[in-house]
């Protein structure tokens, strides 16, 4: 039995030896089929990382070489602007050094030059020294003399001499004073009358010359009848009620009025244009309507003064002086309208204040109201002039223009520098050609007189007188008259107009030739 199981077990035993070495054959084997594997797979893997170390490679080179390109061309740059730099700096050395050499060539010739002058002057200073010493020695020779010819000492004959030069001086003093004073003087009065022809010239106020009669137009000669009315009923209320001569004549379709306040004359045709227009004329009725034309007429006044205050710039007024002022428009001076009179004083007073650099609003006003005591209402026996400083006073305006109102005749003293400019604007306006009657047809006779004379010569177109007769304006054929000639015509009826003609100041003439070319686009 036990030997039966020995060998079973035997066999058994190698079974599993063998089983045991198969299986480790076959572990062997299959390790080296892994093995296999893993080495194919490596050598692929390293091929791969070959490959893209390759690729790697390439593009850090090219990267490194666009780098190096970039960077060398930026260092070439660079080193270009470096070199461009050193070539303009040294550039301006070069000029730089070429200044210098051509200023060091003209230090050097000055220096010779300098030399050349230092040593004539040199010279020239011992020379003098020279002359100096021997003109000392003559001089002490001369005084000499003189004291033994005249018998007096140096110091004495210094003293007359001294005494003579005194005498000299004052005479040669008072002669230039007075030539000076003559000399101020004129230029003085020059300057005075380039200031007033100046002021003049910028005011041109139109002038009414009044007349004492006012004529009223009628439509037809059968309303005479009812303004005389029965018995004359009518035109003797009207006269008593206006204060107007009413004169009805043979004059057709006319009624003249006369009086001499104008003031009046406007109420009395104011109030007779009312009553025609209104068809009924009596006593009572013209009563009503002359009151109501007084009044009409006093607010007329009051609003003509305050309008000619705003017109000139005139501030803080009392209104007795403004309706004063209003007053003006109906009162006439010489002829001359006193309101318009007034105004133009005004105008050139500012205009002559502001070219003397003086207060121009103060010396309007005084201008302005220089005249207000020719509308008194009640009568005075003082003159016009201190009259109207007594208004201004009590109304209030400051002493110089009370002062200047009062002095504009030389009726007081004056004593600041608007009363003299008042009283020259006063003379300017009423001596001005043209302001009142008795020039007037003088003065428009003259102004025909120069266009006369201009049309006189040959070629002349037109010929105006303007600035008052001051100026003759000439207007020639450009065909008849060239340049030269023009200028030959002004001088020709300049000179007939100074031989043939008496007249203020002087006359400018000037010729006026135009060409012109005119074409028309159809």
């Amino acid at each position: 039995m036990e030997q039966m199981i020995l060998p079973s077990i035997l066999g058994v035993v190698i079974g599993a030896i063998i089983g045991f070495i198969i299986a480790k054959a076959m572990e062997k084997s299959k390790e080296k089929k892994l093995l296999s594997a893993t080495k194919k797979e490596a050598e692929s893997i390293l091929k791969e990382a070959r490959k893209e170390a390759e690729s790697l490679k390439k593009d850090k080179i090219l990267q490194a070489k666009e780098k190096f390109i970039e960077l060398k061309s930026e260092h070439e740059k660079v080193i270009l602007g470096r070199e461009k730099k050193i070539s303009e700096v040294e550039k301006r050395i070069r000029d730089r050094e070429s200044q210098l050499a051509s200023e060091q060539d003209k230090t050097k010739k000055l220096n010779k030059n300098l030399e050349v002058k230092e040593a004539d002057f040199t010279y020239k200073l011992d020379f003098l020294e020279k002359k100096e010493s021997e003109l000392e020695r003559n001089h002490k020779r001369q005084v000499d003399l003189l004291e033994q010819i005249s018998g007096l000492s140096a110091d004495e004959a210094k003293k007359e001499l001294v005494t003579s030069l005194k005498d000299e001086a004052k005479a040669d003093a008072m002669a230039f004073i007075q030539n000076a004073t003559e000399e101020a003087k004129l230029t003085a009065e020059q300057d005075a009358r380039k200031v007033v022809l100046n002021t003049i010239q910028r005011v041109g106020v139109e002038q009414a010359v009044e007349n004492c009669v006012s004529v009223f137009n009628l439509e037809s000669d059968d309303v005479k009848g009812r303004i005389i009315g029965r018995e004359g009923r009518n035109i003797r209320a009207l006269e008593a009620a206006t204060g107007v001569e009413i004169i009805v004549d043979d004059t057709p379709d006319a009624i003249i009025l006369s009086c001499f306040d104008p003031v009046r004359r406007e109420i009395a045709r104011l109030s007779l244009h009312k009553l025609v227009t209104d068809g009924r004329i009596h006593p009572a009725r013209i009563e009503e309507i002359v009151q109501k034309t007084e009044k009409q007429i006093t607010q007329e006044i009051i609003e003509v003064g305050k309008r000619t205050v705003i017109d000139l710039g005139i501030h803080g007024l009392h209104p007795e002086l403004i309706k004063t002022i209003g007053r003006m428009k109906y009162r006439s001076s010489y002829g001359q309208n006193l309101l318009q009179h007034s105004r133009e004083v005004a105008n050139l007073c500012g205009i002559m204040a502001a070219e003397l650099g003086l207060n121009a609003k103060m010396a309007k006003r005084a201008g302005l109201l220089h005249d207000i005591g020719k509308v008194p209402d009640t009568e005075s026996e003082l003159p016009h002039a201190l009259l109207g400083m007594q208004w201004a006073e009590k109304y209030g305006e400051k002493p110089e223009v009370c002062n200047a109102i009062g002095a504009h005749h030389d009726e007081i003293e004056m004593k600041s520098l608007l009363s003299p400019i008042v009283q020259v604007c006063d003379a300017i306006s009423g001596a001005r050609p043209g302001a009142r009657r008795q020039v007037l047809d003088s003065y428009i006779q003259r102004l025909k007189d120069l266009e006369d004379i201009a049309f006189g010569f040959t070629g002349v177109q037109k010929a105006y007188a303007i600035q008052a007769g001051r100026e003759l304006r000439v207007m020639v054929e450009s065909s008849k008259v060239n340049d030269e000639k023009a200028s030959e015509l002004s001088f020709n009826i300049s000179q007939k107009i100074q031989n043939d003609m008496t007249y203020p100041g002087q006359v400018k003439v000037t010729v006026i030739r135009e060409t012109r070319a005119v074409n028309v686009a159809k």
